[in-house]
């Protein structure tokens, strides 16, 4: 009897075990304690006029390195420079630089052996028979761990000084967009006749955090008095000449430019290689859009936001809004057709065939906003990020309460407009926003009847961020 009492006293919870007078054992069920059931998430409809986005990208090349993003092998990562006389002629996609071209870096070590710490580095070479100088006009590179890690932030908080960010990527950005070079860079390199310079020689280092993951983001913004190719290349740190075991983290250094030679010339691609993507005539399984190593055609796209034939855009009735794509890409178009992501000039046959997301990408937009009515009305400019759709389903853009979980947008966003008390106005603001999230405008303005006021809106397209997004003017009630 006691065995047995022993044996159901172990599942408590199931059943609790009753002596009856007439010495039986009965069992009655614990009631079960209910759990509210989780309300199903509402969909939001807001009417919106969807427009394409006017204007395009522009001719600026843009080197993009961003395949492999988690570094376990290293090797190049993406390599411009000529094929001939290189070990793997493959890893080497020959094209040139020459003016003003970006330089967009962006890769992470998770658990290398015995803690190695991972460097980042980038060369640029000079195939002609004179000097060439290559003026750095903004960089910015930084870590995730201390510099930018991946943490929560309000739905929009002032950034007057950079103080808000939320990554490695949306930091480098930010700070190239406010014209900052950070002091380690040089002002500019002079790269002799055949030769290689420098770039930059970043590490990695995971020894001492919490977790042994890191990254590093790298944003560039470079012209040359000549053709230049560039490369990236992953390389663990190197043994000291004196016998210091990188090992187990003693002496480790940075590799010297001889040592990143070598390895250019004689390395592969770094690994794992990420997910091989869909051809774009692919028609059949899951739309995968693989990451970005190669040459991408744009740096930036400047627009005017106007209505057709017009010089101001009427802003929409008390209650309607007006929302214009942004980095729209094949499936997510957002019913206007619009593909806005840049074009490969050189890529590897196993990463993206568009620059999807447009990482990098410098968006200009001006939107002189004018109030047709006979009255004074209240005007909201808003970025958004509605639930991805290639062809609207409804009559307008998606949302739902509560937004997936997911930040879909978070960088940050410069305005210039002048305020209702006619002062001209500078913000930078840091938006932190999951996907279907219902936000708060950036500014509200009160045009009086008939006026036009401008507001300028700009920012680089943060890495981490996933498009599309909409750029929404909306007349309050």
């Amino acid at each position: 009897m006691i065995q047995t009492q022993n044996l159901f006293s172990r599942i408590a919870g199931i059943s609790t075990l009753v002596l009856c007078a007439a010495g039986g054992l009965l069992y009655v069920k614990k009631p079960v304690q209910s759990v509210p059931a989780k309300p199903a998430p509402a969909e939001i409809v807001q009417a919106a006029e969807v427009r394409s986005l006017p204007g395009q990208l522009d001719n600026i090349p843009l080197f993009n390195s961003d395949s492999p993003e988690w570094v376990k092998k290293e090797g190049i990562l993406l390599s411009t420079f000529p094929p001939d006389g290189k070990k793997v002629p493959a890893a080497h996609l020959n094209f040139a630089f020459q003016g003003q071209f970006n330089l967009f870096a962006h890769h992470f070590s998770h658990t290398p052996l015995n803690l190695r710490t991972l460097y980042i580095g980038a060369l640029l070479y000079n195939p002609s028979s004179a000097p060439v100088t290559v003026e750095v006009l903004q960089a910015a590179s930084y870590l995730m761990e201390p510099d930018a890690p991946f943490k929560q932030k309000p739905a929009l908080s002032e950034s007057p000084n950079g103080e808000v960010y939320s990554g490695p990527g949306i930091r480098a950005v930010d700070s190239v967009l406010r014209g900052m070079r950070q002091p380690d860079f040089p002002e500019k390199l002079l790269v002799a006749p055949g030769e290689t310079a420098l770039l930059m020689n970043r590490p990695i280092p995971v020894r001492g955090l919490e977790k042994p993951i890191n990254g590093r983001s790298t944003f560039v913004r470079l012209k040359s008095s000549g053709k230049v190719y560039a490369a990236t290349l992953a390389m663990y740190a190197p043994q000291n000449a004196d016998g210091g075991d990188p090992l187990r983290g003693l002496r480790q250094r940075a590799p010297t430019l001889e040592e990143w030679q070598q390895l250019l010339n004689n390395g592969g691609l770094a690994g794992p290689r990420d997910k091989t993507p869909t051809p774009p005539d692919g028609t059949s399984g899951s739309l995968i859009y693989g990451r970005v190593a190669g040459v991408q055609q744009g740096s930036g796209w400047f627009a005017e936001l106007v209505d057709r034939d017009a010089k101001n855009l009427a802003i929409p009735q008390t209650g309607k809004a007006i929302s214009y794509a942004i980095s729209t890409l094949r499936g997510g178009t957002l019913g206007t057709q619009q593909v806005q992501a840049g074009k490969m000039l050189a890529r590897y046959p196993d990463t993206a065939y568009e620059a999807h997301g447009n990482y990098g990408v410098h968006y200009n937009l001006i939107l002189p906003l004018h109030n047709t009515a006979q009255k004074p009305q209240t005007v909201a400019v808003s970025l958004e990020t509605p639930l991805k759709e290639d062809r609207l389903s409804k009559n307008g853009l998606r949302f739902r309460q509560p937004p997936l979980d997911f930040p879909y947008f978070r960088g940050t966003v410069r305005l210039r407009y002048q305020d209702d008390g006619g002062y001209d106005v500078t913000r930078y603001v840091h938006l932190w926003h999951r996907v279907g999230q219902v936000v708060e405008p950036m500014v509200k303005l009160s045009l009086a009847a008939t006026e036009t006021r401008a507001v300028k809106v700009d920012f680089i397209y943060p890495p981490d961020s996933t498009p599309p997004q909409v750029l929404t003017v909306r007349t309050l009630e």
